[in-house]
């Protein structure tokens, strides 16, 4: 698994523990028929910047001793696409309601390590190739 799977996986995992079904895009496992709306899990977009000398991202307190560490690496700013699929049956309010599920977790601090800087919503429209609510 690289870096950017972890990322993935890490959002699937917190959107799971927040009450969202949610997979990565593309998993491993055979798919099974979700009962509700389930939330796919891909990165549109992923771009590193330059970083301080010698990798220098600056200090932070740490929570755990209350001492300041300097910290060093890189710093990613990724764009998740979480793409609310429904079934036919309550499929668009499934969707609406899976939303508002990961609005008002995202709005608590979202994923650990994770700054989210903004989310949007579209329009839930009925995909007839896929037989979902989109």
């Amino acid at each position: 698994m690289n870096g950017l799977d972890a990322i993935r996986e890490h959002m699937t995992a917190f959107l799971r523990s927040q009450g969202v079904a949610a997979v990565t895009a593309w998993p491993n496992a055979t798919r099974t028929e979700p009962g509700g709306a389930v939330a796919a899990v891909t990165i549109r977009r992923c771009e590193g910047g330059p970083s301080g000398f010698q990798d220098y991202l600056g200090q932070r307190v740490n929570p755990d001793t209350g001492n300041w560490e300097e910290l060093y690496g890189k710093q990613l700013a990724v764009t998740f696409g979480l793409d609310l699929y429904g079934e036919r049956t309550g499929g668009a309010a499934a969707c609406q309601t899976a939303f508002d599920t990961m609005a008002a977790a995202f709005q608590q601090g979202g994923p650990a390590g994770l700054a989210v800087r903004s989310f949007s919503q579209g329009e839930v429209k009925y995909d007839k190739e896929l037989g979902l609510f989109r």
